[in-house]
C-alpha cells in the first residue's frame, strides 16, 4: 500500500488500510454504518491522532447523516467506504438513487429534518457528487 508522507515526518497512513463496508439499507444499518466509521477511526487514531477532537465526532455525524440520507432517500443497498488522505479522511457513500441530495427547508414546528446536508457542506472541506446509471457517489473530505 502507498504512504503518502506528512510534514511532520510521520507517515498519514501507516498500514491504515482503506475501509468499505456495504449495508442492505434498513435503518438498522445507519447504527452500523456509524459503528464502521468508529472502529475505522479508533485503528487510525493509533496511528495518526487528530489534530482535534471534534475531528472524530464531525466524521461520524457525517457519516450518519450521510446513511440516514441513503436509507430515506435511495431504495436498496448502499456503500461506505473511508480512506486516509494526506490532511483528512475521504468518505464515499454509494447509493442506488441517481438523483442528486439537495438542501431542504429546516421546519422544528413540524419535527425537525432538514439539516443533513447542510451540516454536510459546513462540516467538510470538498464535497462532490458523481452520478452514474447504477446510482451515485458522494464524496466527502474531513480534517483529521
Amino acid at each position: 500500500m502507498a504512504t503518502e508522507p506528512r510534514g511532520d515526518g510521520t507517515v498519514a497512513s501507516q498500514d491504515i488500510a482503506s475501509r468499505t463496508v456495504g449495508f442492505v439499507g434498513v435503518p438498522a444499518d445507519v447504527t452500523s454504518a456509524r459503528l464502521a466509521a468508529e472502529d475505522f477511526l479508533r485503528e487510525l487514531a493509533g496511528v495518526s491522532p487528530p489534530a482535534a477532537a471534534e475531528c472524530w465526532h464531525d466524521i461520524v455525524l457525517i457519516v450518519t447523516e450521510l446513511a440516514a440520507n441513503a436509507v430515506q432517500y435511495a431504495p436498496g443497498p448502499f456503500e461506505l467506504r473511508l480512506r486516509r488522505t494526506f490532511d483528512g479522511v475521504h468518505v464515499t457513500l454509494h447509493d442506488t438513487s441517481t438523483t442528486p441530495p439537495a438542501p431542504r427547508p429546516f421546519h422544528p414546528r413540524t419535527g425537525g429534518g432538514g439539516i443533513g446536508w447542510h451540516l454536510v457542506h459546513a462540516l467538510c472541506t470538498q464535497v462532490s457528487v458523481v452520478a452514474t446509471d447504477r446510482g451515485k457517489d458522494i464524496h466527502v473530505f474531513l480534517p483529521w
